[in-house]
């Protein structure tokens, strides 16, 4: 359900926001909002508090956001107050925010590796995604995991590249397995 009314009110604000020519003006906006949401604990209790009614907590929304955000970003936050949809605000306005990456054709990747890398990878990992992909930029998130042992593993949306050698020994495993499984059944 969540999902649902993410992409719903999501894709409702991009198209009015394509359509009004404000892409980038509620662009930083809508990141804004994400970056509160996920740091403000105690708005999230106020806003998911039932003895509060919708129309205290509308006003609430009002008093920090009137007039530091469009009216039309705040118009959509109080309507999914009112509909009951608070704890989907964030999905909301995450899925504006990649909405308008794609429409922008800026990519999104996740790296990670077994070790840290240095400026010069990182500048031949972004060289190489661009060409190979339709994107003409990216940004690109950098983690280390050791249990990687080498290699990396690179996520654009849902694809997954795995290059790890974590993953090639895995790969091996299951193919002698399937080996040793063949060698047995012929046995007497």
């Amino acid at each position: 359900m969540a999902k649902l009314v993410g992409s719903t009110y999501g894709d409702a604000l991009f198209e009015l926001a394509v359509e009004s020519g404000k892409v980038e003006e509620w662009l930083p906006e809508a990141k804004g909002i994400v970056t509160i949401l996920e740091n403000n604990g105690e708005l999230s209790k106020l806003m998911n508090h039932p003895k509060i009614v919708k129309e205290e907590k509308v006003q609430v929304l009002e008093g920090i956001f009137k007039g530091r955000i469009s009216d039309e970003i705040l118009g959509l936050m109080c309507m999914l107050i009112t509909k009951n949809h608070y704890g989907e605000m964030k999905s909301v306005f995450s899925y504006f925010i990649h909405q308008v990456k794609e429409y922008r054709n800026i990519g999104t990747a996740y790296v990670t590796s077994a070790l840290p890398l240095s400026e010069i990878q990182k500048m031949l990992i972004q060289e190489k995604l661009l060409a190979t992909t339709k994107y003409v930029s990216f940004e690109i998130h950098y983690s280390v995991d050791e249990s990687l042992i080498g290699g990396m593993v690179i996520r654009i949306g849902d694809r997954v590249v795995d290059g790890s050698v974590k993953n090639k020994l895995q790969n091996l495993t299951r193919e002698l397995s399937k080996i040793q499984l063949k060698v047995g059944e012929c046995a007497p």
